[in-house]
């Protein structure tokens, strides 16, 4: 057997936590979690973490293992994940790596390409400058500095434009120039597996999802951790909303429901991102009985 690395991605809420634990213990082997929130200590509500129960079930790997203070990227995951793969697939025919973070997937399946490392002073220095003069601001930036990347990216997502600009100025070149997207060479099998339900019906379980992490504590979860709210590791849905409910700038119902709307319009951005992927092959994750004949089938 080839040794492969099993690929289950999908849209947040789609299902795919309980999918993975049966196949992981179809498979008697470990799972990779690729979602860039998880990684964080102290954010198991918001972040849906395995429970302690599901950890026992099937050995997990980049859970819970960093402070929310403690920089980390798609570059690092590649890197860790990849050397981690080697080591496991020493034991293991097949490893299992799910989660819904696109960069940190394409990142172990694809390779990124190698960006410099920018300082903490000049990160600190332009997401001041985005905290006072606003994204226009830094789009118009971006233009002067890189206007072939600035055709491309999304000037919506503050990150990609912030994380631009920061390249450009640690460089003194266009972030462009360190974009090659080609793709690294593997030394294991990849199948891709894509987790999706109709629209109407994961909106639904999206909303039942954060009233139930509602229930389960998330609101005190989040004033655990606002002091370090201007951390990346909280720049994501759920605690941003309710971190505005602590300002005064919304009610409680206003940020959950905005909650809702942004885990909904993000799992849009999911779907869309996965299904630029010819490799990935699509399955209800109710129909986990076709799921392994086709896994299966590649291996």
């Amino acid at each position: 057997m080839n040794k492969t690395l099993i690929v289950l991605s999908g849209p947040t809420g789609v299902g795919k936590t309980e999918l993975s634990l049966r196949l992981a213990e179809y498979y008697n082997c470990p799972i990779l979690s690729a979602d860039s929130r998880q990684l964080y200590r102290d954010l198991p509500i918001g972040t849906a973490a395995p429970t302690v129960e599901q950890l026992a079930r099937v050995p997990h790997y980049f859970v819970a293992r960093l402070g929310l203070e403690e920089y980390y990227s798609a570059a690092c995951y590649e890197e860790e994940a990849v050397r981690l793969l080697d080591e496991l697939f020493v034991v293991h025919d097949v490893v299992l790596m799910t989660g819904g973070s696109m960069m940190y997937i394409d990142a172990v399946c694809k390779g990124i390409d190698e960006i410099p490392t920018v300082s903490e002073e000049v990160r600190k220095e332009v997401v001041e400058w985005y905290e006072r003069e606003g994204l226009s601001v830094l789009c118009e930036e971006l233009k002067r500095l890189d206007p072939m990347y600035y055709t491309q990216v999304d000037l919506k997502n503050p990150k990609r434009v912030i994380h631009a600009i920061e390249i450009c100025r640690m460089t003194g070149k266009p972030y462009s120039e360190f974009r090659t997207n080609k793709a690294k060479p593997r030394s294991f099998h990849i199948i891709k597996i894509g987790l999706n339900r109709e629209r109407e019906e994961l909106y639904a379980r999206i909303n039942a999802r954060v009233d139930a992490m509602m229930q389960d504590g998330l609101l005190e979860e989040a004033r655990k951790v606002y002091s370090f709210r201007n951390y990346n590791s909280l720049n994501t849905v759920g605690y941003k909303e309710l971190f505005a409910y602590f300002d005064g700038i919304m009610t409680l119902e206003q940020a959950i429901e905005k909650i809702k709307r942004n885990t909904r319009v993000y799992s849009r951005k999911q779907v869309t991102w996965f299904k630029r992927d010819a490799d990935v092959m699509w399955f209800s994750p109710d129909n986990e009985k076709a799921i392994l004949r086709y896994l299966n089938s590649r291996l």
